[in-house]
């Protein structure tokens, strides 16, 4: 009998003896231990690997923005414009749903809407993505684009202390979210604040309750004050802060969607509470001497939520009055007074006012979220915060000429202080230091700009300042990236050398390469040779981690570096496996590498159809189409009898092609979610029809085989189906009772959760068949998925699982046909790895490419994963309505996981199926990943919009953890399919050769 062993390079192997073979299997045994060894290793250095890399992308972009050590420059007034203050914010209001009137043509908020037409100034107030409540917040109260690395601190604890107009103010009183109130007052001694409890966030009710709460506190406090004098002397001192927090338009955005009339009145509700306010502190003091600003944190998306940078989210309204502040002014020309400023979303901020707000002949002030908090300290005569980049809207302010260039002078010095501070550290630190070559000479500008103050030559003195300020925002960004450079080349190196370690132990444990290497003699064993790489990597590493220590470089720094160089030095301690691999390449004929190329062809088209399916999700739509159409003719060829196998994949692929053309925001739709139950019990049916009369037929015994046989309605199977219904059942009566009463009854929260509970574990205990065990799966996962599914996605479940049905049947039919031909040729698959597993071949590829294929797609068969906003919290509201971040995020990322797991249990039973190592797979699935990644991190922007920005290293991100997640979803799975058994080798090659 002649044996045949094609490498995953196409290696040919030749016959051998039983003598040979023999040997070869006590050698095997122990190659399978040191195997085992070696891969334990290299399991956990890619986890560590990408761990470590994936935080690189927190030091090259996320850094955060924060030093200590400069002084506060407060604006040299003789008197500040204003002794007190009123910051309103209301948290998630959209600009053009506050602008806008209603459908009867009458404006949601009057009061405000007089005051921007004859006592204030008003404007859009630009955000910068990500648009969540933290950093919007310390944004507009501290004046700077927070680091948003605190989103692994859910945007509410403090990674850095940080200044803010808070600190600054003599006292402030603050009133609303426990969110939001705590993080800029709890640590504050001249502070009076109260928040309300968590479980006042509940979206199942009208949430403008929320609003009302924070005013009636302030007004309490008023109120009280007439009987407390220390009170009243307090409110009566200047440099006084009023904060308001509503949370009301955030919470009925996310329960109800901002263009709902519970959100659209709760408009009307604070502006309202804008109008009570006023007239309550201008009839307690008197004065005229309080400032009010009102504005918001983000907006809202459509399909309520908010964190990316569309201009539903970016763009919110600003309106300021009061002291210190312009009055009205018409609008000449643009209806933008500061058009040419470059906001920090980007976007087209100088389009026209849209007509039907109304307000096109009323001059429109635009700034960035950051500029209100110099702002609000200059209204006070306070220091900016020292950590600020917001710079002063004059639009807003009613100053004379001397002070306008002495508060924008004062501003220009906080930045410039900051970034002297970060020079002075980093030169500190540095061996070799690069200074911001243009701010060389800034005193010499100071000094200019006070020579010019003191002739009153005030035009020339702003121009000077401003330029100085724009240089001194240009040199904070040069040391913000002042590592850039450094870390992008050592990561690249670092993804580079483990794509290469990879590559090579592939080759050389799953392949025929190294035997065939070895039988040449091109492998020369030389260990004294290998100990000198190691050497040389360690005097490497031990030079490069002493000049990290002399720069006080960050700890992830050295993790960095010593990861890279520990790759390579792994790599050059194999140079005789890649010296015999050029030796043998060169031996190779035209034909094998035309093979090797056509190979690499198809898989470098696949990795960059995933790649740019990031952006265009409708790729998978014409991948679907073509891969359809391709397996369907592959089918027709390897299946010699008429069969409606090439049928049933093409139309499976082609009903999954639909998917990536619906909408990235899923609209609501509770029908069905409901037929959708019904789809997956008769997609179920089928399967287990299919299970149960096709298991003598010779084509499918390899997925139908059984150890002992059961009956089709099993108790199991009979279970499962139930609960697949009762989910169903329980979709439709959720739903229809928190829609009807505002709230989640207890009794269905508690079915929801013992049946999604339950039908996970039921799988557990059925048949250890391919595809009995794989309808249990699926049936299993299938009512926690519909729980959780508010639309089309609940149908997607099932075409994904239809389509995996035809990925196992297009390998079982290639399996079979193989089979069939090493029969008729009277050789066999030479098995090498294990008892039932043989070395990879080329053709072997696909598996790896097809399952990224179908693991993107189900990241991005329903939505964009890679925005923040594609994540639909109302999906959670069957299991829990009370707000608890933590949980409704674990909720929606476990939705996300199950179509991950049935694409990961089918790849584990085609691996059997077709005899495969699994490992081997996984580490090619590895490989390809990080080609993904390593583009992914040549295509990170550092120029261009914030959104364009977040999204390329969201990218990054996801790609990166890609790898992990496939790991531990590996794991999660081998529960499920450890015990999947196929048709013993040696039965199914006896019934080939009796055909």
């Amino acid at each position: 009998m002649t044996m045949r062993s094609d490498g995953i390079l196409g290696v040919g192997g030749g016959g051998g003896s039983d003598q040979n073979r023999a040997t070869s299997a006590v050698v095997a045994a122990s190659r399978r231990r040191w195997l085992k060894r070696r891969e334990t290793w290299l399991v956990v250095l890619g986890v560590a690997l990408h761990a470590v890399y994936m935080l690189s992308i927190f030091d090259i972009y996320f850094k955060t923005p924060i030093v200590h050590g400069m002084d506060p420059v407060p604006p040299r007034f003789s008197e500040p414009p204003a002794k007190r203050l009123l910051l309103l914010i209301s948290d998630g209001m959209r600009a053009d749903k506050f602008f806008e009137p209603d459908e009867e043509g009458i404006y949601r908020a009057p009061f405000l809407r007089n005051v921007i037409k004859n006592q204030g100034r008003w404007g859009v107030s630009h955000a910068r993505p990500p648009t969540e409540s933290r950093p919007g917040h310390v944004a507009i109260i501290a004046g700077f684009y927070e680091d948003p690395s605190a989103v692994t601190k859910g945007w509410k604890a403090n990674p850095v202390e940080f200044d803010s107009v808070f600190n600054r103010s003599r006292h402030t009183f603050a009133y609303g979210s426990p969110d939001i109130i705590p993080i800029f007052c709890s640590a504050l001694p001249h502070t009076t604040w109260d928040s309300y409890p968590h479980e006042y966030e509940d979206f199942a009710t009208d949430a403008s309750f929320l609003d009302e709460w924070s005013f009636d506190q302030f007004e309490g406090l008023l109120n009280r004050s007439h009987n407390d004098p220390k009170l009243k002397e307090l409110l009566h001192q200047d440099k006084l802060v009023v904060f308001l927090h509503l949370l009301g338009c955030d919470s009925n955005g996310h329960a109800h969607r901002p263009y709902s009339s519970i959100y659209l009145n709760n408009i009307k509700v604070v502006d309202k509470i804008a109008e009570r306010v006023y007239h309550l502190l201008e009839d307690y003091y008197r004065d005229n001497r309080t400032s009010y600003i009102f504005t918001a944190d983000h907006g809202m998306s459509d399909k309520g939520s908010h964190g990316d940078g569309h201009p539903s989210c970016t763009d919110t309204p600003l309106v300021a009055w009061g002291a210190g502040i312009r009055y009205p002014k018409p609008a000449t020309g643009n209806s933008h007074s500061d058009s040419v400023t470059r906001f920090i979303d980007k976007h087209a901020h100088d389009m026209p006012t849209p007509y039907d707000w109304g307000l096109n002949r009323v001059e429109r002030v635009d700034v960035n979220q950051a500029d209100i908090a110099p702002l609000m300290s200059t209204l006070l005569g306070l220091p900016s915060p020292v950590n600020s980049v917001g710079n002063l809207p004059l639009g807003f302010m009613k100053l004379n000429e001397a002070e306008e260039v002495e508060a924008v002078l004062a501003n220009t010095k906080q930045i410039l202080n900051q970034l002297l501070r970060k020079s002075h550290i980093k030169r500190s630190n540095s061996l070799f230091f690069k200074p911001f070559k243009p701010l060389v000479d800034h005193s010499l500008s100071l000094s200019q700009i006070d020579e010019l103050i003191s002739a009153k030559r005030y035009d020339a003195a702003m121009k000077l300042a401003v330029d100085l300020r724009n240089l001194s925002l240009e040199g904070l960004h040069y040391f913000q990236t002042y590592d850039w450079l450094m870390l992008m080349t050592v990561i690249t190196l670092g993804y580079t050398g483990w794509m290469i370690v990879l590559a090579l132990h592939v080759l050389q444990c799953y392949s025929s390469l190294s035997g065939d290497l070895s039988r040449k003699g091109h492998l020369s064993v030389q260990k004294k040779d290998s100990g000198k790489v190691y050497i040389s990597g360690c005097l490497l590493m031990a030079i490069l981690s002493a000049l990290n220590l002399v720069e006080h470089s960050p700890p992830l720094y050295h993790a960095y570096i010593g990861m890279t160089v520990f790759l390579w030095t792994q790599i050059f301690s194999e140079y005789r496996l890649i010296r015999g691999l050029w030796r043998y390449l060169k031996e190779r004929k035209a034909d094998y590498f035309i093979k090797l190329l056509f190979a690499a062809a198809v898989a470098v088209v696949i990795v960059e159809l995933l790649v740019h399916s990031f952006t265009d999700r409708k790729l998978y739509t014409w991948f679907f189409l073509i891969a359809g159409f391709v397996a369907s003719i592959l089918l027709h060829i390897s299946i010699p009898w008429r069969s409606g196998i090439p049928v049933f994949v093409c139309i499976s692929c082609w009903f999954l092609s639909v998917f990536t053309l619906m909408p990235a925001e899923i609209p609501d739709n509770n029908n069905l979610v409901v037929i959708s139950g019904a789809i997956i019990i008769v997609v179920s049916l089928a399967a287990k029809w299919l299970d149960t009369h096709a298991e003598g037929n010779k084509f499918w015994q390899s997925i139908t085989f059984h150890e002992s046989r059961k009956p089709m309605c099993s108790m199991l199977y009979c279970i499962q189906i139930l609960l697949v219904g009762v989910s169903s059942v329980m979709v439709f009566l959720s739903t229809k009772h928190r829609t009807q009463n505002q709230e989640l009854h207890s009794s269905h929260q508690l079915i929801n959760w013992l049946v999604a509970g339950s039908s996970m574990v039921l799988p557990l205990f059925s048949g250890n068949g391919i595809l009995s065990r794989l309808t249990s799966i699926f049936l299993g996962f299938a009512p926690p998925f519909l729980l959780l599914s508010i639309g089309y996605e609940a149908v997607f479940y099932s075409a994904l699982a239809v389509v995996l049905m035809g990925w196992i049947l297009f390998e079982n039919a290639s399996h079979h046909s193989s089979q069939v031909k090493d029969s008729e040729q009277n050789t066999e698959e030479h098995v090498t790895i294990g008892s039932d597993e043989r070395y990879l071949q080329l053709s072997d590829v696909r598996i790896p490419l097809i399952f990224m294929v179908l693991f993107n797609v189900a990241f991005f068969g329903t939505g964009n994963f890679a925005s923040i906003a594609s994540f639909e919290i109302s999906s959670v509201y069957r299991f829990i309505t009370i707000f608890s971040p933590f949980l409704m995020a674990a909720l929606l990322i476990f939705k996300l996981f199950i179509p991950f797991m049935l694409v990961i249990c089918v790849f584990s039973a085609i691996t059997k199926l077709v005899r495969v190592p699994r490992l081997g797979c996984y580490f090619l699935v590895i490989l390809f990943s990080d080609i993904m990644t390593i583009h992914f991190f040549f295509l990170v922007k550092n120029t261009g919009s914030w959104m364009e920005i977040g999204n390329s290293i969201s990218h990054f991100g996801i790609v990166s953890a890609q790898v992990v997640f496939v790991l531990l979803l590996f794991a999660l799975t081998n529960l499920y399919t450890r015990t999947i058994r196929v048709k013993p080798l040696s039965t199914a090659s006896h019934s080939l050769k009796t055909l």
